[in-house]
């Protein structure tokens, strides 16, 4: 195997999904990781080809149990890992601090946190074996500045910014690139979840502007790991043109 492997968390869906596309189309193998075993076997049957070898890991990157297990059955090849893409992440509710739901707050520092430190540390230790990686994380704007209703989703995205910034000097010397990617308001299931399903809010957080979409993402994603060897770009955001700042939005 002498392709670049990719390996994707939260490859079923919105940006895991198309960057799981984006980077089977430039001839990656693809390790696809997610909760959903039927959503991984579509994805796929769809990339598949002659050019493109898929291993399919089903595990919750909330379980380190789960993820080291699972890291561990890859081939020796697969192991051999050029580019992490820490997608797995989610905002669970929109109350205050005061009377939210506790359980969001696992559910959010277990993913966008634990989750993304589990899969990086068995994975940057391979790369530091060779001597060679790119580890991009998925943040927010919400890492970047703090909102109302949203304190422990923020500081879930704050956290990612700072871990991969530490990880940038911590893995400098190895030969390792680290980045992060920082989306502004992006159409996927993200606001279905937040609202737990109810999906007329959830649409109603996009009325009257054009969001991104999950393909935007994927293809900045993309131009990060496509610079050459000495180009690393370490944070970017990227935000549609109608949003200023985490709350303010043109809307028509």
């Amino acid at each position: 195997m002498t392709k670049k492997i990719a390996l994707i968390t939260g490859a079923t869906a919105g940006i895991g999904l198309e960057t799981a596309r984006i980077l089977a189309k430039n001839s990656y193998n693809l390790i696809l990781t997610g909760r959903r075993k039927d959503r991984l076997e579509e994805l796929k049957a769809e990339l598949s080809s002659d050019s493109v070898e898929i291993e399919l890991l089903q595990f919750d990157v909330r379980s380190k149990l789960a993820v080291d297990e699972a890291l561990a059955s890859l081939p020796a090849d697969w192991k051999k890992i050029d580019l992490l893409v820490n997608n797995a992440g989610l905002a669970a509710g929109m109350d205050p601090v005061n009377n939210a739901d506790v359980d969001d707050w696992e559910q959010m520092i277990d993913t966008n946190v634990k989750g993304l430190l589990y899969v990086t540390r068995t994975v940057s230790n391979w790369m530091i074996d060779r001597q060679s990686g790119h580890i991009i994380s998925i943040s927010s704007i919400a890492g970047k500045e703090a909102y109302p209703m949203g304190s422990v989703y923020c500081g879930t995205k704050h956290a990612v910014s700072a871990i991969s910034k530490a990880m940038r000097i911590e893995l400098a010397p190895h030969n390792i690139k680290v980045s992060t990617v920082c989306p502004g308001a992006v159409e996927t299931e993200f606001s279905l979840v937040r609202f737990k399903g109810d999906e007329e809010r959830a649409s109603k957080v996009y009325d009257g502007f054009t969001p991104l979409f999950a393909k935007d993402i994927a293809e900045t994603i993309y131009f990060v790991v496509s610079r050459p060897a000495h180009v690393n770009i370490d944070d970017i955001l990227v935000m549609p043109t109608a949003q200023a700042s985490a709350r303010d939005f043109v809307r028509k």
